[in-house]
């Protein structure tokens, strides 16, 4: 079971929430007693995660978005 985060907890104590995610826990984040999303491990979410590519690594700075929409 999910526990549940104020959105301002949230914020001001975000170190602990990283901390607590790397962990494998999952989180629900409520604004005045709202739903608004939830907050999981990247190993839980569906499918595999995957870089395709690091464009920082090609040119410091990266590369600007004209660049790459050419290249497509």
């Amino acid at each position: 079971m999910d526990t549940i985060v104020g959105l301002k907890e949230l914020r001001e104590d975000m170190a602990t929430y990283v901390a607590r995610i790397q962990r494998g826990q999952s989180f629900v984040v409520v604004r005045r007693s709202q739903p608004l999303f939830r907050v999981v491990p990247v190993d839980e979410v569906d499918g595999q995660w995957e870089a395709v590519v690091d464009f920082t690594k090609l040119r410091r700075g990266g590369i600007a978005i004209d660049e790459i929409l050419k290249r497509l």
